[in-house]
């Protein structure tokens, strides 16, 4: 059976990053190793991965850059680099786990794909509310949530709705699955992509060209988003603009390997 890296993508938020951990904790099917790519955290992240790292019974690792701000590119390159296993499944360090989150993208993972999830939006209150009392399950009639429908695991509908693309809109790197050969083939994230915006709709664009296609999951491979308050978003900004035109270069020239990836080419 092909092993599994999970990578979660971590900014100085300890207290979701704990309840992350408690949700993966809880999994159906445990990944082979866990490694946290951290873009720049303090002492308070690092504490808190030393805490779990007694706790879990498989290896978490702590891979960290120097805070220079937004560098989510340069930190899941390291961390892909880093891992040891065939199969990585890639989470931002504010998504709670449904328990089938893992076994869900262990199920549908095919050579030539790659698997985007989705996720349920959790405000505000409730994100406090869940952070305080460690609230791990949320339902389609909890209160406070948006997408609501992607709270929904149903393994009939997940195989009747789960389908097969070309279409890299929608991209979302806080919930995918792919092949570390593949990602390694593309060069991994392009680290020119600095700041907000569109570094993951990029790498997914390459892995597209490459020859891969991609599969949007249904009914599966649950996420819940805690709110994280203000937010780096930002359309109007140049550095967005930038990072769209590199997106649209890379569409345009139907490239495949970036230059300033895991490898410095």
């Amino acid at each position: 059976m092909t092993q599994v890296t999970l990578i979660i993508s971590t900014y100085k938020r300890p207290d979701a990053l704990r309840l992350v951990f408690n949700s993966i904790m809880r999994q159906s099917i445990l990944p082979d190793e866990i490694i946290v790519g951290d873009d720049g955290s303090g002492t308070k992240t690092a504490d808190l991965i030393k805490e779990y790292q007694s706790k879990f019974t498989i290896p978490l690792k702590h891979v960290w850059q120097e805070d220079k701000g937004f560098r989510v590119a340069s930190i899941r390159n390291k961390a892909i680099k880093a891992a040891l296993f065939q199969y990585i499944i890639e989470i931002d360090g504010d998504i709670v786990l449904h328990e089938k989150f893992i076994e869900s993208h262990i199920n549908f993972r095919r050579k030539g794909l790659f698997l985007q999830g989705h996720r349920a939006l959790i405000n505000s209150a409730l994100t406090k509310k869940a952070i305080k009392n460690n609230i791990l399950d949320f339902s389609f009639f909890s209160l406070n949530l948006k997408n609501r429908k992607n709270t929904l695991h149903n393994l009939f509908f997940a195989n009747i709705f789960s389908r097969i693309s070309k279409n890299h809109i929608g991209m979302k790197a806080g919930v995918i699955s792919f092949w570390k050969e593949d990602a390694l083939a593309i060069n991994g994230f392009d680290e020119d992509f600095v700041g907000w915006g569109k570094e993951d709709t990029e790498f997914a664009m390459r892995l597209l060209n490459l020859g891969n296609k991609r599969k949007d999951l249904r009914f599966c491979a649950v996420g819940y988003h805690l709110d994280h308050g203000k937010s780096n978003k930002n359309l109007q900004s140049d550095n967005y603009k930038r990072n769209v035109n590199k997106l649209n270069e890379t569409i345009k020239n139907n490239l495949v390997r970036c230059k300033n990836g895991i490898e410095k080419d």
